[in-house]
């Protein structure tokens, strides 16, 4: 079944996960709306989603963090569209270091972005969803929401939160059940974010071995247009997601990892990434790190920046196989 003019608003668009989303959609001849903060990388992937097929392509520029603005940006997006089907809150950071170690505003931020920016959408969207009675929203989060990353305390904490968030929300929204909550749980992805994050290890971070393409996640998110449901993995199975978070050696060993990382991995001075400016140019879908062509946006950012995510999953992995090697 395709989508067409399937009504689609799309926050943190202009590149990764949201950008390869919005050309997926695109490709169904969705009507899109794009928001995020740099008008460059907008520009961009709106170009690329007209060419794709979309039936209609706007954007805006917002700052999720500001909850007037997400309500603006809610209200022109209606507007446009003359509704909304699906909402996809995709807007995530991250600020790498041992917790002490980095600046305590940087770690406000990552918990006002990926937390407190998708609960100023969904408030912004709800009210549209409850007068059309019906609509989806798509909530971002990672496998970061059942493992705890080392390194990365206050993204753990924001996608800890963001599950317990959208769960608190399927409570309220039982007796509208044509009102959809669902959750995104990708393990770790190749985007540019691997440019954007900031960095306080004195190494260079790289990608782990096995990154999902975006374009995998995006499919997961157009399915969920066609059958919304609660909890959606993508890269491992979300049983084996919710089963690490009680495997207790999992958040010592991933520690352990990164201290020794962090010692052997190439210098790269500290810096905040893009946590408090957009980033410069266009950054597209994917980081180019794997193929070996880096990113327009890379050749003007600390090419030192990652996901930890990864990393996360990589620790779960290896504490549930130091447990098999005790039994």
């Amino acid at each position: 079944m395709k989508l067409s003019n399937f009504r689609v608003v799309i926050t943190g668009a202009s590149s990764g996960i949201g950008a390869a989303t919005a050309i997926a959609f695109a490709r169904e001849g969705a009507q899109l709306v794009l928001g995020a903060r740099g008008q460059e990388g907008l520009e961009d992937i709106a170009r690329r989603c007209r060419a794709a097929g979309a039936a209609a392509t706007d954007f805006g520029i917002v700052d999720v963090t500001d909850a007037a603005a997400v309500a603006t940006f809610a209200r022109d997006a209606r507007d446009a569209l003359g509704g909304i089907d699906l909402w996809f809150s995709d807007v995530g950071i991250g600020v790498v270091g041992k917790y002490q170690e980095v600046p305590i505003a940087d770690h406000q931020r990552v918990i006002e972005s990926n937390l407190v920016g998708h609960m100023n959408e969904v408030h912004a969207v709800l009210p549209v969803y409850l007068e059309q009675d019906h609509g989806i929203w798509v909530n971002m989060i990672s496998v970061g929401g059942f493992v705890a990353s080392p390194y990365a305390a206050a993204y753990s904490a924001s996608k800890f939160a963001l599950r317990g968030f959208s769960e608190a929300l399927r409570g309220e929204l039982k007796d509208h059940p044509r009102i959809h909550v669902c959750d995104v749980y990708p393990t770790f992805v190749d985007t540019p974010a691997i440019y954007h994050a900031g960095n306080y290890t004195g190494a260079r971070l790289s990608f782990p071995p096995g990154a999902l393409d975006p374009e995998r996640v995006a499919e997961a998110v157009v399915a969920l247009a066609r059958r919304p449901r609660a909890t959606t993995a993508v890269g491992a199975p979300a049983l084996l997601m919710r089963l690490a978070q009680f495997v207790t050696p999992i958040s010592k060993v991933m520690d352990g990892f990164m201290d020794v990382w962090s010692k052997q991995a190439a210098h790269a001075p500290d810096t905040s990434g893009s946590l408090y400016a957009p980033p410069r140019g266009a950054s597209g879908v994917r980081s180019g790190v794997r193929s070996g062509r880096e990113s327009e946006s890379a050749q003007h950012a600390q090419p030192h920046s990652a996901l930890v995510v990864g990393a996360a999953l990589a620790g779960a992995l290896v504490g549930l196989q130091l447990l098999r090697r005790r039994d």
